[in-house]
């Protein structure tokens, strides 16, 4: 398949719509302030100790297209909240958000996003009430997949499904399952699967990596993982079946651009890219060809900057409109849309409420 063209494009949608789950073969935080506690201390250490770290690659931007964020005002909308968790739903072809936190309470209510409204939906059975968890689409079992998170006492591992076709979240009793952990990274697998990378557990944070096989987690032992972290920005390019990481908090460097094609994850050398940030949103944008990163905390100042990672470098968009700052932000593909969009985040202690859209 060719990864350049508008065959591309509508390729994508198609897959996104849910007709083409084939896999692919490729070369070869009581608050949500007190929950963030043990990650500000860390980051305090990452700037003392690393500080050197920082200098290793150029934050100086270099200049990609143009594109304008234009802010939606659909006739609803969810709740303001931050650390939600959000992702597209093909089989649903809605985009669907869980829970998060308001700034006073720890929230599990489920909308969708048809990329006309905000529709909130009636469930039950539910997740319980969580932040910072994450959730990704199963192309194989056409579920999303939701795991961890933080409840305001406890650090979280159980696993849920939802399946947009009946509008239904399901628990799963698995054999096996990763740590308990707040601000696990999840994303679709080159391969179609879902798997889970790191996290934080309260004391630690992970470089374990698990698939979601349908019933149960499975690790993998991949050569070579991502510094330990949590609350990085991930997304997957279709196109070039890459997996981007950037960011997130730990206890050692986490100013650094990984990749992974489902077999390997490989450290970039990338001679320019963004400032540090934590919990920073990021989404794979077809019209770009390219894995956008938007916003995120760095050093409790939230950002709002777009940056775009075609293949081997960032890139900063040259936006002339752009969402407040903000970190906690959801952000996916809307295939209604055909464009990104941004929902919710807080700047600063602020939770937000508005959705956004990205047209390059």
């Amino acid at each position: 398949m060719s990864i350049r063209g508008q065959d591309d494009l509508w390729y994508f949608r198609y897959l996104l719509m849910g007709f083409d789950t084939t896999p692919v073969e490729h070369s070869k935080s009581p608050s949500m302030k007190l929950a963030k506690i043990p990650y500000f201390s860390h980051a305090l250490v990452i700037l003392i100790c690393c500080g050197s770290a920082i200098a290793f690659g150029s934050n100086a931007a270099v200049a990609g297209p143009r594109a304008f964020w234009v802010e939606l005002s659909p006739a609803n909308s969810p709740p303001a909240r931050s650390y939600l968790a959000m992702t597209y739903d093909a089989a649903s072809r809605k985009v669907i958000v869980f829970g998060g936190f308001d700034g006073t309470t720890y929230l599990n209510d489920t909308w969708t996003f048809d990329g006309i409204s905000w529709t909130q939906v009636a469930v039950s059975p539910s997740p319980p009430v969580r932040a910072n968890a994450q959730m990704a689409y199963d192309s194989v079992t056409h579920k999303v997949v939701l795991f961890g998170g933080y409840n305001g006492t406890n650090y979280l591992g159980d696993t849920w499904l939802w399946d947009g076709t009946r509008s239904r979240w399901t628990p799963v009793r698995t054999v096996h399952r990763p740590r308990a952990v707040t601000g696990p990274m999840l994303f679709p697998d080159p391969n179609g699967r879902v798997d889970l990378f790191g996290g934080f557990d309260g004391h630690f944070y992970q470089l374990t990596m698990w698939q979601w096989n349908g019933s149960d987690w499975t690790q993998l032992f991949p050569a070579m993982v991502p510094y330990a972290r949590s609350s990085a920005a991930v997304a997957t390019n279709y196109f070039t079946h890459q997996v981007v990481l950037f960011g997130g908090l730990a206890d050692v460097n986490p100013i650094n651009t990984w990749t992974y094609d489902g077999k390997t994850w490989a450290l970039q050398s990338a001679p320019t890219q963004p400032d540090w940030v934590y919990a920073g949103s990021a989404a794979f944008d077809p019209n770009l060809n390219a894995v956008v990163l938007f916003g995120g905390g760095s050093g409790g100042v939230d950002q709002n900057t777009t940056w775009e990672w075609p293949r081997f470098n960032w890139r900063q968009l040259l936006t002339t409109q752009s969402p407040p700052p903000r970190e906690g932000a959801g952000m996916a593909y809307d295939a209604a849309l055909g464009h990104v969009i941004i929902f919710g985040g807080q700047d600063s202690d602020t939770p937000l409420s508005d959705t956004w859209e990205l047209i390059p």
